[in-house]
Order: C-alpha cells, then structure tokens, then sequence
C-alpha cells in the first residue's frame, strides 16, 4: 500500500491530474471536500467556516484565536494521517506534503505551470473574461497558500526540495502527468531504513481512523 500527496498551483490542473490518477490506481480521492466530510462526521463541525476563512480566523494571534486555530490545525493534521493510514489514498492539498514527511511509503507530488499558462486557462472558466482579474485570482491564491504552508508548517510551499516529483503542466500535458504518478508509485522503491516510518505505522485516533473508512466506504482490505 502506499499513499500520493499532491500540491497544486490554482489553474495547474492539478486536481484533475490527482483524480486522473487516483482512479487509474484504484484509490481513495481525499480531497478539500473529503476532510471537511470526516471532521464534520467527526465532531468538529465549525472546520469548513473556519478554514475558509483565510486570512482572517488563521491571522488573529490574540491568545484565544491562537488556542482555536491550534486545535483546528491539530485535528486537520490528524485527519490527514488517518487517511494516509488507511493506504492507498491520493491526498489533495491540505499540506499534505508537509504533515506526511518523512513517511517512506509516500510520494509527494507538486503540480504546477507558469502563471500565464495558469492565467489562459481561467480565462475559458464561463463567467471570468478579464486577464486582470484571473492574474489576480491567480497571484491571491498562491499568496494564500504560500502564507498558509509557512505560518502553519514553517515549510516554503513553492519549493522543490519537499516533493519527489514536480511536474509543470505547462509543457506536460494532464494525462500524461497522471500516468507519470502512477508509474512513479508502481515503482515506489520504501527503503526499510533505520528510524524509517511509514503511513501503515501511524497511531491514529481509533473513532477518526473509522470516521475516514466510512467517509472513503473503504472496505479495509489493503490495511496494514
């Protein structure tokens, strides 16, 4: 079993390659929607208001907004590892790249392309006709991310160093990005090192690791 995370640029397509991929391999799509699912079912039913409020809730550094914010930080960070537990899960976003490092049995994947590249394709989004107005979309939502990754992860989210593969879309067409994955993670070579850890191994809360099977309707079978 194994786990892919994948970072994307907003307009890289990145989610399309993720779904592309995931289904080629056969597993679990986790994405921005599939987490809000598990912690909502799980109990943590302010996380979607709170999380989208970017900046704003992520940016109060009073004691109490701190002490909130942790704990949301806390319980995505969980819920990210009780999907990587669970195996055989493509993990869109959220930092996944960040909260699972270090894991051998995981392979962490950017999408990317130039901002031009990226700009062009919202342009043909119905309802966004203005190259001013994408490039601004665009240049917004990188700052967000990039802002979210340091302040959170303390990690450069538009650097190479933390992914095994980077692809820009810009020149490799979607297709054939997911099947670069997907014979990237048939390859996937886990080194048993000395201290190595791998997904299978992570101590997850028991109530959260069945919240994620009955989100996924996993059967369980490739556990462990």
């Amino acid at each position: 079993m194994s786990v892919v995370t994948i970072s994307r640029e907003f307009g890289s397509l990145g989610s399309l390659v993720a779904e592309d991929a995931a289904r080629t391999l056969g597993y679990h799509l986790a994405d921005k929607t599939t987490i809000e699912t598990v912690l909502k079912d799980y109990g943590l039913v302010q996380f979607t208001r709170k999380y989208d409020s970017i900046p704003g809730f992520w940016e109060r550094f009073d004691a109490q907004k701190r002490e909130e914010r942790q704990h949301h930080i806390n319980m995505l960070n969980k819920c990210i590892s009780a999907l990587a537990r669970c195996g055989n899960v493509v993990i869109v976003g959220r930092g996944g790249f960040a909260v699972l490092a270090g894991l051998s049995d995981v392979l962490h994947v950017r999408i990317q392309a130039p901002i031009p590249v990226r700009i062009r394709r919202l342009l043909e989004v119905p309802g966004i006709g203005d190259p001013g107005l994408a490039e601004q979309a665009v240049t917004k939502n990188d700052n967000l991310q990039q802002k979210f990754i340091k302040m959170v992860y303390g990690q450069d989210w538009d650097t190479a160093k933390a992914f095994d593969l980077v692809i820009d879309t810009g020149k490799i067409a979607p297709e054939l990005a997911a099947h670069t994955i997907v014979e990237a993670v048939k390859a996937l070579k886990i080194p048993r090192l000395r201290g190595a850890k791998c997904a299978a191994e992570l101590e997850v809360d028991a109530v959260l690791a069945s919240t994620v099977h009955e989100v996924l309707h996993c059967d369980m079978a490739h556990v462990g």
